[in-house]
């Protein structure tokens, strides 16, 4: 039986499908990554701001993602793009909202020393709070890619393709065999970004961060 279902790997079709994967979840990362570190490193000054940053990463985690693919089909239609926005919309929370209060968490007390020391506000941020606040920022990251890679098998339902064609046609076709061949290659893919993401998480994330609020971390 293992076999059989390892089998999906020599389909001649495979390859074309898990590119489509990689790709939309890929860039969909990238985009996500470019919009929410800004906005982080934006409201990382203002109690208000960073406070609104989060509630709303945390509504956007509510929404379903085949929700959100359904309301961007009417705007942008079948493929590629309807696709793109929604798995981006679904990454960007996780990446927010750990910036956010990763950027924010760094204790006080070691950003005036740093400013004592003559330190400019550009030299606090990229060598005291970027550094100290880095692996609750890839923690985020790396949450936001299981979740892209997982939730683009979803996208066959609007025409982008990936792996979810062979999860469909497993449904389809009412066998074990079938049914299994489509999970397991997302499977294996969520597995490695998931491993790939924990290894550049680098030493402790708290080191110099303040305690209150650890809850709210996406891991």
């Amino acid at each position: 039986m293992l076999s059989k279902i390892m089998g999906v790997f020599a389909r001649p079709d495979f390859p074309l499908l898990l590119r489509e994967h990689v790709v939309l979840s890929a860039v969909a990362l990238l985009i996500a990554v470019a919009v929410a570190l800004p906005v982080a490193l934006l409201v990382r000054n203002t109690p208000l701001g960073a406070t609104i940053a989060i509630n709303v990463g945390n509504i956007g985690r509510a929404v379903p993602s085949l929700a959100i693919l359904a309301l961007a089909l009417p705007f942008l239609g079948i493929g590629f793009a309807s696709a793109l926005v929604a798995l981006t919309a679904l990454a960007i929370p996780p990446i927010l909202i750990n910036a956010s209060i990763g950027l924010r968490e760094v204790r006080q007390d070691i950003i005036d020393a740093a400013r004592g020391m003559g330190l400019s506000g550009g030299q606090i941020l990229t060598r005291i709070q970027l550094p100290i606040a880095a692996p609750v920022i890839f923690a985020g990251i790396r949450t936001s890619a299981v979740q892209t890679v997982a939730s683009a098998t979803l996208a066959t339902f609007i025409g982008a393709g990936g792996l979810g064609d062979l999860i469909v046609e497993g449904l389809q076709r009412r066998g074990p065999r079938y049914c299994s061949q489509g999970p397991s290659p997302s499977r294996s893919l969520r597995s490695s970004r998931s491993s790939a993401s924990a290894g550049s998480r680098g030493p402790s994330p708290r080191r110099g961060c303040r305690s209150r609020r650890r809850e709210e971390v996406v891991n």
